[in-house]
């Protein structure tokens, strides 16, 4: 591992939202009351600065502020906390500074706001622009809202946005999720997520499951908006995710590469290289608000730290980099794990022998097979 190949990003969470919808199983808390923003963004630089050994002479890529929903902080919180890590970390000149909005929760005039505290990218919540659809999901916006919120990204100049749009919702047939499309479409997003609802353990939907569309109707709805985003200028790039020209997400194309990236924040994750010892380490932080607040900057605050097992890191590696549908050039894994490609013999061959991998020695590529049956591609390297 070279540690200055390696690029590093930033992860900021802020845990709060309005309302906790029914298919989240994201570490966010329902607001209740003003959010103690001057206090968290204090413990955000406190944490950063704990980390900051670890990542000494080395400079941010891009950084993510999701949540919860961090619209909710004011733009001079914002403004603060970039400052104080511009002071601690060199940020590359343009790096892509991502903030996640929910419509629901952005006033008029905010957006330019944020624009002006040194937020360039944005990514908001729509999820759909079917009003049934946004009360099934327990959003607090509804179309008009979604449309309201694009309309102030562009008037702000912060073009440089994505829209989230799920699809399979329930009661959702192809029509209407082509409608989404159409609708999303229309907004002119620099980029779009574009996935299925899940039913995750421990949220409502798991305990009490709403009807979801058939697989078939499912999949007609995927290849359906696939070709319409296509036929729009928007090439899909990785498992969910299109894109104009030019406007990947950076930030996201770094986990995808098994880059590096620190975590701050109630329940961030982080992943660094520590090449002097040869491994990879993963850590967290504790993750509910209160105990975070009371402990950040102090080791405490760490829920765990440890070191990626030798034998987990061909999948962990692939089960990031075969989400990209151009794949990766085969030096990458090298080059970011230590290990060499031979380690992934003999998935390699299972791979490619059921076409789930494209041949080719140069490159480590899913075919549209192994893309679209993911898991069963990465069942071909678990250890054992």
């Amino acid at each position: 591992m070279n540690i200055r190949s390696i690029p590093l990003a930033l992860y900021i969470h802020i845990p709060w939202c309005v309302r906790k919808c029914p298919y989240c199983d994201f570490n966010s808390h329902e607001a209740r009351g003003p959010v103690p923003e001057s206090a968290y963004v204090d413990a955000l630089l406190a944490d950063l600065e704990q980390d900051l050994p670890r990542v000494w002479g080395r400079r941010i890529e891009s950084a993510f502020i999701g949540g919860g929903t961090p619209s909710l902080f004011s733009a001079e919180a914002l403004d603060r906390l970039l400052s104080g890590l511009r002071a601690r970390l060199p940020l590359r000149p343009d790096a892509e500074i991502t903030l996640e909005a929910n419509p629901g929760a952005v006033e008029r005039g905010k957006f330019a706001e944020f624009r002006e505290a040194g937020i360039n990218r944005l990514s908001i919540g729509v999820q759909s622009f079917d009003d049934e659809h946004l009360r099934r999901l327990g959003r607090i916006h509804d179309r008009r809202a979604a449309f309201a919120a694009a309309e102030a990204a562009h008037a702000a100049g912060l073009d440089n946005f994505n829209l989230d749009l799920m699809c399979g919702l329930p009661g959702q047939t192809v029509a209407r999720a082509l409608a989404d499309i159409a609708s999303a479409v229309a907004l002119q997003p620099a980029h779009l997520s574009y996935y299925q609802l899940t039913l995750e353990p421990n949220t409502p939907f798991h305990r009490s499951p709403p009807t979801l569309p058939d697989d078939e109707t499912t999949d007609i709805i995927q290849q359906r908006a696939q070709a319409e985003l296509a036929r729009r200028g928007y090439r899909q790039y990785e498992v969910s995710a299109y894109a104009r020209e030019n406007r990947r997400c950076r930030h996201n194309l770094n986990y995808w590469e098994f880059g590096d990236y620190l975590g701050i924040g109630a329940g961030a994750h982080g992943k660094l290289a520590d090449p002097a010892a040869g491994r990879i380490h993963r850590r967290w932080k504790l993750r509910h608000p209160r105990d975070y607040l009371a402990s950040a900057g102090a080791p405490t605050s760490i829920g765990d730290d440890a070191p990626i097992r030798e034998a987990d890191l061909p999948v962990e590696f692939l089960m990031n980099a075969l989400r990209l549908v151009e794949g990766v050039p085969s030096g990458l894994f090298p080059e970011r794990t230590g290990l060499p490609t031979a380690a992934l013999e003999p998935g390699l061959s299972r791979a490619r022998e059921r076409g789930l991998m494209v041949a080719d020695a140069g490159r480590l590529q899913p075919t549209e097979l192994g893309l679209r049956f993911l898991n069963d591609l990465l069942q071909a390297f678990m250890p054992g």
